[in-house]
């Protein structure tokens, strides 16, 4: 097995112009295949340290992943997790996708199609609202994902994870926070939005996404989520990634 890196497989080269034409009415985000086309450039433009996070999470995910168990990426989205998971996990695990967006799974089943591999890897569509399963998991990997579940069903999700979870296994959880204190709040966005300046992003597409997210992204408090992981059960959390706004969480069984 190789080291794990910052080489991230994008086979989608179309450059995120979604929100860049300001005469366009804004409706709610979705992950449709407007958006499926330019997502891996959406997301390396928009989350900090993105290769970072793909980085630390596959370092995790190769510590406790084990033998004849499943990964489970929920929230897949066009496979880059499970196609940088695939390059340090032991191949015998089994790599489970899931989604709800169709769009995004057709795009995931090209980029593993491309890639080669020989490992097993299928791909569920499943609504995380409506319920799933998961089944014989060292470790479940939920990236940027948990805060487009509406909170009444949080807890739910939560617990059929854990539920589905060996002894000892794991959650690698990446979630967008807000903040309880107004200041920082407010401070943390304004660094964020920034950092998409940098990016390339104009201040029309800021905030043409952020009305578009609003009704559709809801972000908790670092302590909310922490504390739903210690009501579904997991005995031990740490945080293991933080910028401003963004934050990763590993939660074992």
């Amino acid at each position: 097995m190789t080291e794990p890196s910052n080489r991230l497989i994008l086979h989608t080269n179309s450059r995120d112009e979604v929100f860049a034409d300001e005469r366009d009415a804004v409706a709610d985000f979705a992950f449709n295949s407007t958006v499926a086309n330019v997502f891996d450039d959406m997301v390396s433009r928009s989350v900090p340290f993105y290769g970072e996070m793909q980085r630390m999470v596959c370092e995790l995910a190769r510590d406790f992943a084990q033998p004849q168990s499943h990964l489970y990426d929920i929230g897949c989205s066009t496979a880059t997790t499970l196609l940088a998971l695939d390059h340090i996990v032991d191949n015998h695990v089994d790599f489970v996708g899931i989604d709800n967006a169709p769009d995004m799974l057709k795009k995931a089943a090209e980029k593993i199609e491309a890639s080669g591999t020989n490992r097993s890897i299928d791909l569920v569509t499943g609504d995380l609202h409506r319920g799933f399963s998961v089944e014989n998991a060292s470790v479940v990997t939920m990236l940027l994902t948990l805060q487009f579940v509406r909170p009444l069903f949080r807890e739910r999700v939560m617990k059929t994870i854990y539920d589905g979870l060996n002894e000892h296994g794991c959650l690698l959880l990446i979630e967008k926070l807000t903040s309880e204190d107004t200041t920082f709040n407010r401070l943390f966005i304004d660094h964020y939005y920034d950092f998409k300046r940098r990016n390339g992003y104009s201040s029309i597409e800021i905030s043409k996404k952020r009305e578009a997210l609003e009704n559709v992204l809801i972000p908790y408090r670092l302590e909310e989520n922490l504390q739903l992981l210690k009501e579904v059960g997991f005995k031990s959390t740490e945080v293991f990634f933080r910028w401003y706004n963004f934050c990763g969480i590993v939660a074992v069984k």
